[in-house]
């Protein structure tokens, strides 16, 4: 039986934005509620609002803003793929789609840094995208509450993207 196609979110991204994060593609919970990161036990929105200076509890259009008015864009590895529930381990590989980067860094050329939500994003960017974009790349420990390092543990980690 094939699993079924899901598929990711546009990027949330403004002029200017000079780091990205990439997930690898959003879970069942956040394609549910059509919004990055709403697992309530994700740590995502708990660390960038700390890292940035807003509040993780906000709602999610003025976390948004937010995130991105500080310079960060946010978007996933893959436009679609196959998988049955959240995991990163379910996606079936030959079903991977990637994202059109080309054209993002075209349109957001002041990106620098790439930031990857965890291993999965980092090694299917790895794997699927080829870009003539200069940038800095950062593998950070997952956000997702599936990845079970301390909230302190990834917090530190994470500060790098800040400074």
């Amino acid at each position: 039986m094939t699993s079924p196609t899901v598929r990711s979110f546009p990027p949330l991204a403004a002029a200017g934005a000079r780091a990205l994060i990439l997930g690898n593609m959003p879970g069942v919970v956040s394609l549910q509620a059509g919004q990055y990161y709403a697992h309530p036990r994700n740590a995502f929105w708990r660390i960038t609002a700390e890292l940035f200076g807003f509040d993780a509890a906000a709602p999610y259009d003025d976390r948004v803003c937010r995130l991105t008015a500080a310079g960060v864009a946010v978007w996933d590895v893959l436009q679609s793929c196959r998988r049955i529930g959240s995991l990163d381990a379910s996606v079936e590989p030959d079903s991977m789609v990637p994202n059109d980067f080309a054209s993002f860094f075209a349109t957001h050329p002041d990106i620098t840094m790439v930031c990857f939500n965890g291993a999965a994003a980092e090694k299917n960017f790895t794997r699927l995208v080829r870009v003539d974009h200069p940038v800095r790349s950062l593998r950070l420990p997952s956000t997702s509450p599936a990845h079970t390092l301390s909230y302190e543990a990834k917090l530190a980690a994470w500060r790098q993207i800040s400074g």
